[in-house]
């Protein structure tokens, strides 16, 4: 019987792989390990393992709504570890009160729009304790935007959250598809 030498599984027919300096080694191996340096060329600050997760979770909750027509409630979550791979930022412990994370010297506030929002807006608490502020915003395809800002641009305001529109944000930081 066939195995591949790297990960000691059987191949069904000498087609499942290719014959090497004495060993076989299967398509499936040597795919996975193209597919984990195009998630390193992406997403430099993880874990590809990390990366492979998030666009695991990502397809499942894409497959979850094509099946119910419901979307599951993780858009918080995605945000973060997007913003986490996208632009390394360090998260913080969960309910860390003030920012989500750190970028640097700088902390971050992330706020996701999901596709159910009935508008490109978020609000951000003023007290909170971030110079950046980061949204995320995936659309109905579960594809992936995000514009990062200072805090100044928010302005003082008399408030106690300050309101800010997708298309108000200067720039445009990365963009992602994952459908």
């Amino acid at each position: 019987m066939l195995r591949c030498a790297m990960t000691g599984l059987p191949l069904r027919d000498p087609g499942d792989g290719i014959y090497d300096d004495g060993e076989w080694i299967s398509w499936e191996w040597i795919n996975g390990q193209l597919h984990r340096q195009d998630l390193q060329k992406e997403y430099p600050h993880v874990d590809p393992e990390l990366a492979d997760l998030f666009e695991s979770l990502v397809a499942l909750a894409d497959e979850y709504h094509q099946r119910t027509g419901r979307y599951l409630q993780i858009w918080g979550e995605l945000g973060e570890l997007y913003a986490e791979m996208k632009y390394g930022i360090k998260r913080h412990r969960a309910h860390t009160p003030g920012s989500d994370g750190k970028l640097g010297n700088d902390f971050v506030e992330v706020k996701t729009i999901s596709p159910e929002k009935g508008a490109d807006k978020v609000e951000v608490k003023r007290e909170g304790n971030f110079n950046k502020l980061l949204v995320v915003k995936i659309d109905a395809d579960f594809n992936f935007e995000s514009k990062m800002i200072d805090r100044a641009i928010l302005g003082k305001g008399a408030g106690k959250v300050a309101r800010v529109s997708w298309g108000s944000m200067p720039g445009h930081a990365g963009s992602e598809e994952h459908t």
